[in-house]
């Protein structure tokens, strides 16, 4: 367990050291002439650029492990070390917290909140940012489960990727971006859980290791891109309107449905 779990805290650590980015002064040729306005939009514009892409290393770099594991014997054979020293030479019953663990971070973002610690975005906003995470999680998932067709380490279908795992990294990274000007610890403790959850699923014999550090990036990549994403779904659908009600398409794990969700309490 050590072994692991330590891989995974030098990833955490890894991805909230990037978040760490300073603004660099650009040279953008533009001649004193120009409004300074336009300049300060320029530069904004190409810092945050700058913060996006360098955002997308880390899950990119997981997510192509995992691919790349799909047809390479090395870590293949690194799949089966693994396997061989959490389960075949330990036999023991497996947990199921896991199943519940798997959103323990999302569910401490509305718990925070209720306690009067607000975060980032309020009610509508952040279960929306969720919702199309989530989304984006499941399909990606499910499409690669169909496409790769891999097994299970217990003899089971569609291993590659993990989305037990994929849906603690979404949440985890939820709990960071609401709460990292807060508490960067917050944020720590989210990746702890989703880290564990991770690990369970080795535990259990589910699941590869490589199966596991794709559904991390894709976790942590699709939250991000929701939060990207979100100020242009906020300005299209609602205008500034403010509604305790809300209906969404939603889609993960094989299922599809609506999301109806209404707030009691404004925050």
């Amino acid at each position: 367990m050590s072994k692991l779990y330590i891989i995974f805290l030098l990833l955490i650590a890894n991805n909230i050291q990037a978040q760490k980015i300073d603004s660099i002064p650009v040279n953008l040729g533009i001649s004193s002439s120009k409004p300074e306005f336009y300049l300060n939009n320029k530069l904004t514009e190409i810092n945050d650029s700058r913060k996006k892409l360098k955002a997308l290393i880390l899950p990119g770099a997981m997510i192509a492990y995992g691919v790349i594991s799909l047809e390479s014997d090395a870590l293949q054979e690194l799949d089966y070390k693994f396997k061989e020293e959490i389960w075949t030479e330990n036999q023991h019953n497996t947990i199921k917290i896991d199943n519940y663990l798997q959103y323990a971070p999302a569910v401490s973002v509305y718990a925070l909140n209720a306690l009067g610690i607000k975060g980032k975005n309020n009610f509508r906003d952040r279960t929306l940012i969720y919702l199309t995470a989530s989304t984006m999680m499941g399909i990606t998932v499910e499409s690669l489960k169909t496409a790769t067709k891999s097994q299970r380490p217990d003899g089971g279908a569609n291993a590659f990727p993990s989305g037990h795992t994929a849906s603690a990294f979404v949440a985890a990274e939820f709990l960071r971006q609401e709460y990292k000007s807060i508490s960067p610890w917050i944020g720590v403790a989210g990746y702890a859980m989703a880290t564990m959850t991770a690990y369970l699923r080795m535990y259990n014999n589910k699941h590869w290791f490589s199966d596991l550090l794709p559904a991390a990036g894709i976790g942590i990549l699709s939250t991000r891109a929701a939060y990207w994403i979100y100020p242009a779904i906020k300005r299209k659908l609602f205008r500034n309107k403010p509604m305790n009600t809300i209906v969404m398409p939603y889609y993960h794990k094989g299922n599809a449905g609506v999301s109806l969700t209404y707030n009691f309490h404004k925050d």
